[in-house]
């Protein structure tokens, strides 16, 4: 029957907490791959062509787009630009089938 007891703040400002100080965090920095190391690694390593070991990645791997085919330039969005150009885009597309409706 041990009853928790709260300190007393005396006993607990007896206690020089001022001069510890906690030890860093240790953490193991590995280096991140570039996309290159990570096409070079997908090629070279029939592991990365296969999915659980079980499902055929090669000719997925085959038909990957390189990196330079992927970038693209930053483009603000102007909202009332984007909204006028879907809009109409929607208007086209339902008048054409309503004229093929009516054929």
């Amino acid at each position: 029957a041990d009853i928790p007891v709260i300190p007393d703040l005396e006993e607990v400002q007896e206690e020089d907490l001022a001069m510890q100080v906690a030890a860093p965090p240790s953490v193991q920095v590995n280096r991140v791959l570039t996309y290159h190391d990570l096409d070079t690694d997908l090629m070279k390593y029939a592991a990365f062509q296969t999915l659980d070991g079980e499902i055929d990645l090669k000719l997925l791997s085959k038909v990957l787009a390189p990196e330079q085919e992927l970038r693209e330039d930053d483009v603000n969005w102007d909202w009332d630009h984007l909204f006028t150009e879907v809009s109409s885009e929607l208007v086209t597309e339902w008048d054409l089938g309503q004229s093929e409706r009516e054929d």
